[in-house]
Formats: structure tokens, sequence, C-alpha cells
């Protein structure tokens, strides 16, 4: 059951195919607002290293945001125009999820706090703990000030992400924090998170994979003056 996983959330782009056995082949790269050039040749890329053809996969699995607007946008367009083309159906993960399961990898953390940061004054937030290797969610997915996170249980949490950069606001509301900005979620984890959401019957048809954007409004009209 191969699954193919795009992820382009952030300021970085990368692409895995989790194998049957469970080894992961991946791609990765820092590249801020090269991710459509950048993403349909990791792709082929990562096929012809594992030496499968696009009806041996089983499903396609993007990250679905919350993130960058653009950047959520490209995995979803790319997983639905993919899964259409290959006549597969597609796993959404949470961006914010992902980047606890690459933090876990990297560093062993279990109690992760993911934080984006949202521009206009806010973040994405979840929180996430280890429950036998994978990252679930102990919150539900927040838009939110920094000055008023969701409360958490009182323990060491591992704060990652661009949202990172409002430490000092964080460190008021979560004293035993520690905190890393320079992580990004990575196609790897997707993958990793991808094959459990199989496993659990969580595919969906391609026309579902939209982008999740937690905000319910981002423009605002302008006043008519006409």
């Amino acid at each position: 059951m191969p699954i193919l996983a795009l992820e382009t959330a952030t300021e970085a782009c990368s692409v895995a195919i989790i194998l049957d056995n469970g080894d992961v082949l991946s791609r990765y790269e820092f590249s801020p607002r090269l991710q459509t050039q950048l993403l349909l040749p990791m792709v082929d890329e990562l096929l012809a290293q594992s030496q499968l053809q696009p009806s041996q996969l089983t499903a396609i699995a993007y990250s679905r945001g919350p993130g960058s607007f653009t950047g959520v946008r490209i995995a979803a367009a790319a997983a639905q125009g993919l899964a259409f083309g290959w006549d597969m159906p597609v796993l959404a993960i949470s961006s914010l999820q992902t980047l606890a399961q690459t933090v876990h990898r990297l560093t062993g953390q279990t109690a992760v706090v993911s934080l984006f940061d949202a521009r206009m004054n806010e973040v994405y937030m979840g929180a996430y703990q280890s429950v036998q290797g994978l990252m679930q969610p102990v919150i539900s997915e927040h838009v939110c000030s920094p000055h008023q996170l969701p409360a958490l249980a009182i323990q060491e949490w591992y704060v990652a992400g661009s949202g990172a950069i409002y430490d000092e606001l964080i460190q008021a509301q979560i004293p035993q924090a520690k905190f890393a900005i320079e992580h990004h979620p990575h196609a790897y984890d997707l993958a990793v998170l991808a094959q459990h959401a199989w496993r659990q019957g969580l595919a969906q048809a391609p026309e579902l994979a939209l982008p999740v954007y937690l905000r319910d409004s981002v423009w605002q009209k302008l006043p008519n003056k006409s």
C-alpha cells in the first residue's frame, strides 16, 4: 500500500513515498515561493527511485493546512489533480500534526505545540503528544492571538514552528516551554501519519481534497464609495 505524500504548507517543499514495509523515501527543500516548480519534479524523482508506477500507489496524502494560504492550496490542488488522473483516493493530514511528528522524529520530544505565524497578530496552534510513536492531538486546532492561547496541561512542552517568534508571550502562558523556530513539517512524517489514517479508513474521494485555513474570512471588502 505505497502512499505518496505532498507537503507545501510552509516555506519548505517536500514529497515522500511510504512503502509497504514502512520504509520512507523522501525529498525536501527549503524553498520560499518555489513549491510549484519543485513539487511535481520531486514526485517524478521518487517514483523513479522507488521503481513504482502511479497505478501501484494506494492513495495520495496531502498537507491540508493550516499554513501559508498559497502553500496549502498548492498541495491540495496537486493532490486532487493527481488523484483524479490516477484514479485513487486522497488522505488529508493536518500540517500542524505533521510538524509535531517531524519534531518527534528529529528530537525525540513527546509533547509538542505546533505554532505557525498566521500574520494579522495571530497564530495557528495545535498541541500533540506521542501515542505509540504517533503524535496525537490533545486540543483542537486554533487560530488565536499569541496573547490568548488555549489552556494546556502543566508540563514541559516543546514549541516549534514560525509562531515561536512570540516566545516571550508564550512563555508567560506555558512556563515550562522550550522553543525551536527552525522546524518545518516534512512529507516523511506526513507519509507516516497518512499510513495510519489509511488503516483507520480515512481516505476520501479526490473532489474532497480541499485546503483548511481555520480562518472563516481573510479578505475584507472595502466600503463602496461610489
